[in-house]
């Protein structure tokens, strides 16, 4: 009530002078200026006055233009008193200027970092250099007070100090006073009869909290996440056959003292509807069995709004790839309500056929315009296709290179048959400078260190430089790709590295294989979802001696020499439509490796074969399956070089082994990996207890199969070790963390064992 006493007064007081002011220039007689004098004037430009003003030197002056000018300078905003006054012909403006923002500091700020809440006030005009007002620095306050009320902090109390300066100057210090979190206490919903409420809660990410919620914040109000859990909740009865389902109301009511929360949604389930038949209506461009195969709505079967949802938008998508833009579908119910049932009617008017005029793209600062345009499917002066015009937009969205992309259609005035695409992006730093440090149980300490180019100088070639050190494997990559080394779209790739590796198992050893070479590769794009690798290398592999080696690397180095040479050629293949690479829920991934050396003094043949599945059971659980195949093979009578053999056990293969000790040893015991390989994963993913549904700490459950043969041993799979346990998946800032407790099921005499293993940087 005193803030709102104090802003009253100052408006009032401000009015009144402007008043009197108004009052004494209406009080002069017209006549010819002669000349404009402005006096007062600190920061402000004479010339920002005199545009204000609505009359020049040699105009005629009279009341009604004295106070239009008063008006005009007033409203600037960068004045707290303006008066004018005559001196025979001449015109005096008198300003005083509002006091200027010299710095503006936050005292008490915990939660949120000081650069934030100043482009919070910097949005709604309070910053430094900017003139102060009393009103503006109110807003700030209510501003700042907003800014904690969506943290969940209602008690937060912001004071505001004002410290005048010299040069016409002031500070502005707000005083923070957070106070604690409010936290959601009880979540109630009401009028549900179909499910429980345990399991309607269960689909919210806001809840009442747990052990981690210091690290979830999932029991701190947020309306946007409510809005989104009430859109969660809508969908589940939406599509179990609940059409006339509403949320009626939803109350949140906090405590007193504005640290509980209670929120309470009440709901009308309705009936569950079965549909009972569906029919197509309109003008479906002679394409009827067509469009009838994009049905996804069945009847017999529930009511589901998703189900209706994918066949407006096939329907729409469809017209679209025949240039039918505009189209517009709608699917009709008509409810029985005696029987339960809902039968629908998919009404559709193709309307009229648009060409794409003009493509143009906005927000690509760095980026060169064709690294934009080569990835559109959608041509100009062609048929609008919605389809390549959706390809496009992923295309573009899985470069990398920007943090938004969106693709809008625009009407072209007078042109009812065309339409303009604009292609917005907003691009985001592409360069990165690494240095870090891993540890794992395998490796011991691993420090790593790189520079990285997506974006190389706006071309969308990739540069890098990789470094990577460990007690095993020590690598140094320099990497170079272009992804358009032809219009058409076939990429480039050069690789210089230099590797040095020795087997997990070692204890104590010095031995090691040091490779060095260079690769060229390229891929070529069968398909949107298919590329094609191939290419070649020429590489020295070095068997260094030391202690432990094992005697198997000793009798490859003397049959054939401490030093191989190859040159190997590669090919392979990618698919991969996963919804993410980091925490995938859904989709697959497929990858076939294989490079074969017919000169040189390594002859051999190797292949790699992996499958990838990820199945949602629900929206917090997923099934997930890998699967991988390696198979090599000695040539022109040789033996299959043994530093190109794979190796299994621990993490990334059969966890609960120790790291690379599965298969074939040598005589010194040491294991030495083999030609062949089988490795077989199954995981249920699930929400680590507290989190939520948040997807960057979840759990699983896997069981791992998996076994390395030598070159002329048969494949048994009465001999492949099997492990089962639990797990914890963290993508942690400083990467993803997998940390795995498993136990061997089945296991042979002499197997190393290792039950409790974690990395950081490595999947499955």
């Amino acid at each position: 009530m005193k803030q709102q006493y104090k802003r009253f007064r100052v408006r009032t007081v401000t009015a009144l002078v402007a008043l009197a002011f108004t009052a004494s220039a209406w009080a002069v007689d017209p006549f010819t200026v002669r000349d404009i004098r402005v006096e007062g004037l600190q920061r402000v430009e004479p010339g920002t006055v005199f545009a204000s003003l609505p009359f020049r030197t040699g105009d005629q002056y009279n009341d009604d233009k004295g106070s239009a000018a008063i008006r005009a300078l007033f409203a600037l905003g960068l004045f707290k008193d303006v008066r004018l006054e005559v001196n025979g012909d001449v015109l005096v403006v008198i300003v005083e200027e509002r006091p200027t923002v010299s710095d503006v500091d936050f005292v008490g700020a915990r939660e949120f970092d000081k650069d934030t809440l100043k482009k919070a006030l910097r949005d709604i005009g309070l910053t430094e250099g900017r003139p102060y007002d009393q009103a503006l620095a109110d807003r700030a306050e209510q501003e700042l007070k907003r800014q904690y009320i969506n943290k969940s902090l209602y008690g937060a109390e912001v004071i505001t100090t004002v410290t005048p300066l010299e040069r016409n100057r002031v500070n502005l210090t707000f005083t923070v006073t957070e106070g604690e979190p409010a936290r959601i206490r009880d979540i109630r919903v009401v009028g549900n009869k179909a499910f429980s409420e345990s399991t309607l809660k269960g689909l919210f990410d806001l809840n009442t909290g747990g052990w981690l919620s210091w690290y979830t914040k999932s029991d701190r109000y947020s309306r946007a996440k409510l809005n989104a859990d009430q859109e969660s909740l809508r969908s589940y009865y939406l599509t179990r056959g609940y059409l006339e389902f509403r949320i009626d109301s939803t109350q949140v009511a906090i405590s007193p003292n504005k640290q509980d929360i209670t929120i309470t949604v009440n709901v009308t389930e309705g009936e569950r509807y079965v549909v009972s038949g569906v029919k197509l209506e309109g003008n479906f461009l002679g394409k009827d069995d067509e469009f009838k195969s994009l049905v996804t709505i069945k009847p017999g079967q529930a009511y589901n709004a998703d189900q209706v949802a994918e066949t407006t938008k096939a329907f729409s998508d469809y017209f679209g790839n025949f240039g039918y833009a505009f189209a517009q579908v709608e699917a009709r119910p008509e409810v029985d309500r005696e029987n339960n049932r809902v039968a629908f009617t998919i009404v559709a008017e193709p309307s009229r056929r648009a060409y794409v005029r003009r493509i143009n793209v906005s927000g690509n600062n760095r980026t060169r315009d064709e690294v934009v345009r080569r990835e559109f499917r959608q041509f100009e002066s062609g048929w609008y296709d919605a389809d390549k015009i959706k390809l496009s937009r992923d295309r573009l969205d899985r470069l990398g290179f920007f943090k938004e992309v969106s693709v809008e259609t625009a009407d072209v005035p007078g042109a009812p048959d065309q339409v303009d695409l604009v292609v917005t992006v907003t691009e985001k730093p592409t360069g990165s400078l690494q240095l870090g440090a891993g540890f794992s149980s395998a490796e011991k300490l691993a420090l790593s260190f790189s520079i990285k180019q997506e974006n190389a100088f706006g071309s969308g070639q990739y540069l890098g430089v990789e470094v990577n050190t460990s007690k095993y494997n020590r690598t140094l990559v320099l990497s170079s790709v272009n992804p358009y080394f032809t219009p058409d779209g076939i990429s480039r790739a050069i690789d210089i590295y230099h590797r040095s590796s020795r087997p997990y198992a070692d204890q104590g050893g010095n031995y090691r294989l040091v490779t060095e070479g260079v690769g060229l590769r390229f891929g070529i794009p069968f398909t949107e979802l298919d590329t094609v690798y191939f290419g070649g290398s020429a590489e020295r592999t070095t068997i260094k001696p030391g202690t432990n080696i094992p005697a198997a690397y000793l009798d490859y180095a003397e049959r054939f020499g401490y030093t191989s040479t190859a040159f190997p050629l590669s090919i392979g293949w990618s698919r991969d439509n996963r919804d993410s690479t980091l925490a995938p829920t859904r989709g697959r991934y497929q990858r076939v490796a294989s490079e074969i050396g017919l000169v040189g003094d390594a002859h051999y043949v190797r292949a790699n074969y992996q499958y990838q599945q990820y199945q949602p059971i629900n929206k917090q659980y997923t099934l997930a399956f890998n699967g991988e195949v390696g198979w090599g093979k000695g040539l022109s009578g040789r033996p299959f070089p043994v530093f190109k053999n794979f190796y299994s056990g621990g993490l990334g293969s059969v966890r609960g082994f120790d790291q690379g000790t599965l298969g074939p040893r040598d005589v010194t015991g040491a294991s030495i990996g083999g030609p062949k390989k089988i490795t077989l994963n199954a995981e249920v993913i699930a929400p680590f207890p507290g989190a939520g549904n948040d997807r960057t700490l979840r759990l699983f459950g896997f069981v791992d199969v998996g076994n390395v043969y030598g070159e002329n041993d048969p494949v048994r799979l009465n001999q492949m070790r099997a492990s089962v346990g639990v797990g914890l998946s963290w993508l942690s800032p400083v990467g993803p963390l997998r940390l795995a407790a498993a136990q061997p099921v089945r296991k042979f005499p002499g197997d190393r064992i290792q039950r409790l293993q974690f990395q950081i940087g490595t999947s499955f």
